[in-house]
């Protein structure tokens, strides 16, 4: 029988040798054959692991919106970059710009965008309240989805560079792709501001990263930009049923890192003590990452506790809450909801989600529009406003401008989209749909059992079995759609022009990588149903029996999916050259198919022998 765990764990390294990368269903004209026709094919990952960045430009520029919309618009027309926030300050004559996308076309948004600032800003004219030394002020790139922040950090790295070489700006790095440590603070790069870059770009110690080193006339214009990677900041209030000021902040103070001054004999009216260089000493909060006021909201007539989550790998907003309420509770203050300013990262609220499950015990292998629901509810994030997930968390945002997948099709939709004339989608995307439908039903069956009655000792046990299905499940609806792009693949490679014998290498080139792809994607249907099986498996022998029959069928569709992608795999084995790589996956799609066999007739057994004696 077939090894879950060392099985997996190898087709995964051989998935992960291979390259296994989705590739986007690009219409490609004649026009944009190029040398890198063929990376174009295959650059990009698979949807799951789809990379998303966010960039969060400050422009110094706050009042003329004919110059903000000018700037906006070049950042608008980079294809696949959305623009979530415009923030235009008069006092502070600055603008703060929030959009996200792919790194490569945010990095290229960012860069059209300074480059526009640059002609149309001049800093030798600029007066405004905020610290300033740039056109483009500050620039700092924020992983959002599938990755790192080293990544991130070489992107950032790689954009200042070319800013610098290409519009002759003096670059700082600071925070995440700082290239010395004491660069890493954007008050150290930015000291002087604008009026002292003439001293600081003649100064060994601070002379810019990347750039001109001399306060020659386009950086009389220009002045400088600071580049960085850092942490997504959430901006995050919470609700209290005061009007005090004076509690709010006493209560922020408890929560912030930076906590209260310390005073001699009484906390609250002695004397501040102080350090030897005549500072405020501090008594630190309980949150590290976190920065946090009181204020009075006269639209809502209520005091709020204000924070800023500085440091979200470290620090939840769940966290934020809970102390909020405890601490607000010790004052005879209750916390009435909390407020999202701005949009966050899905991740956020899903951890929001799954630690208010766990405390009622209830599993969290539902879906993430339940967990969502239990987030805003839980921090009463709808108290003040409607909180709409699909204006408020960046991963949806972007959806929003995508055309609509298969996964987005009603079942009658499918099915009908499935008997038209067109050839996809097709059988791939149909058995990776019937594997979904199979890893959906057994973790329906571990969400039955960690909430049945009698058995509230074992939801962690279920818990476990039903986030490993809907794992599968969410992957397999990710297929459903990748197994059709790359059948599209397969047909733009095939219409490339074949004018000269480079087109005619370049059009081979990408058949070939396109062909691959369609293998390797049902391939991967195959893997994920196999495993989603054991779910049905432990459900089959130890899940809620009066669902057993449940985990059946969802074998059954299981089977199906690994056996009907199987096929997909092989019809397009004929028309790749790499017979080798051939000859290994076809290999392996047989001993897949042998074991998947074998293992529903296990399950199935189990099955009609638990149904035959109820």
């Amino acid at each position: 029988m077939w090894d879950f765990k060392n099985g997996s764990s190898k087709m995964l390294a051989n998935k992960q040798q291979n390259n296994m990368k989705h590739e986007s269903n690009q219409s490609l004209s004649k026009e944009n054959v190029k040398s890198e026709l063929i990376q174009n094919f295959h650059q990009r990952g698979d949807s799951g692991g789809l990379q998303i960045i966010e960039c969060v430009p400050n422009f110094s520029e706050g009042r003329d919106m004919g110059i903000i919309n000018k700037i906006l618009e070049v950042i608008k027309s980079e294809d696949g970059v959305k623009l979530i926030d415009v923030d235009p300050g008069k006092a502070t004559n600055r603008t703060v710009v929030t959009f996200v996308g792919e790194p490569k076309q945010v990095c290229e948004a960012a860069f059209r965008a300074v480059k526009m600032a640059a002609e149309l800003i001049d800093m030798s004219k600029h007066k405004g309240e905020h610290p300033r030394f740039g056109a483009t002020d500050v620039l700092p790139l924020i992983p959002i989805k599938g990755i790192s922040m080293d990544e991130t950090a070489e992107y950032a790295c790689k954009l200042g560079k070319r800013i610098a070489n290409e519009l002759g700006i003096p670059i700082y790095f600071y925070e995440f792709a700082a290239i010395e440590e004491k660069r890493r603070n954007l008050a150290d790069c930015r000291a002087g501001e604008y009026e002292g870059l003439p001293q600081k770009l003649a100064n060994p110690v601070w002379k810019p990263d990347s750039g001109p080193t001399k306060f020659n006339e386009q950086v009389c214009k220009t002045g400088a930009t600071a580049v960085s990677a850092r942490n997504f900041l959430i901006a995050y209030n919470v609700n209290l049923n005061t009007t005090s000021t004076r509690w709010a902040n006493a209560i922020a103070f408890d929560i912030r890192e930076k906590g209260r001054v310390k005073r001699a004999g009484n906390s609250l009216t002695g004397k501040i003590e102080k350090d030897e260089y005549g500072q405020p000493v501090y008594i630190q909060g309980l949150l590290k990452g976190v920065k946090g006021i009181g204020w009075y909201i006269e639209e809502y007539g209520i005091a709020q506790l204000s924070f800023n989550i500085t440091d979200t790998t470290a620090v939840s907003m769940h966290q934020v809450f809970e102390l909020a309420c405890e601490r607000a509770a010790m004052r005879g203050i209750r916390v009435t909801g909390s407020e999202l300013v701005g949009v966050v990262p899905l991740q956020a609220m899903l951890d929001v989600g799954k630690y208010f499950l766990r405390k009622q015990h209830r599993s969290t292998g539902i879906s993430d529009k339940e967990i969502l629901k239990i987030a805003v509810k839980s921090l009463g994030l709808d108290e003040l406003a409607p909180f709409d997930p699909k204006k408020k968390i960046i991963e949806y945002l972007m959806e929003n401008e995508s055309p609509k997948k298969l996964v987005d099709f009603t079942v009658r939709e499918f099915t009908h989209e499935t008997a038209s004339e067109s050839a996809a989608p097709g059988g791939g995307s149909v058995a990776a749909c019937m594997g979904a439908m199979g890893a959906a039903l057994g973790t329906m069956v571990a969400n039955l059992s960690a909430h049945k009655k009698g058995w509230d000792d074992r939801w962690e046990e279920f818990t476990y079995w039903a986030e490993k299905g809907k794992t599968a499940h969410d992957e397999l609806l990710q297929l459903i759609d990748e197994d059709t792009q790359a059948f599209n693949a397969i047909m733009n490679a095939y219409g490339l022009p074949q004018k000269d014998d480079k087109e005619k290498q370049l059009r081979k080139d990408a058949i070939q990588h396109a062909t691959r792809k369609a293998m390797e994607i049902p391939f991967r249907v195959m893997q994920v149903s196999y495993e989603s099986m054991e779910v049905m498996m432990e459900m089959a022998q130890t899940g809620n029996p009066n669902s057993v029959s449940d985990a059946g069928v969802g074998v059954l569709a299981a089977r199906s999916a690994v056996l009907g992608a199987a096929l997909n795999v092989k019809i397009n084995a004929g028309s790749l050259t790499d017979k080798e790589f051939v000859t290994q996956l076809l290999k392996k799609v047989t001993e897949m198919e042998q074991n998947t066999i074998e293992l529903e007739s296990q399950i199935l057994e189990i099955v009609n022998r638990k149904i035959g004696g109820v």
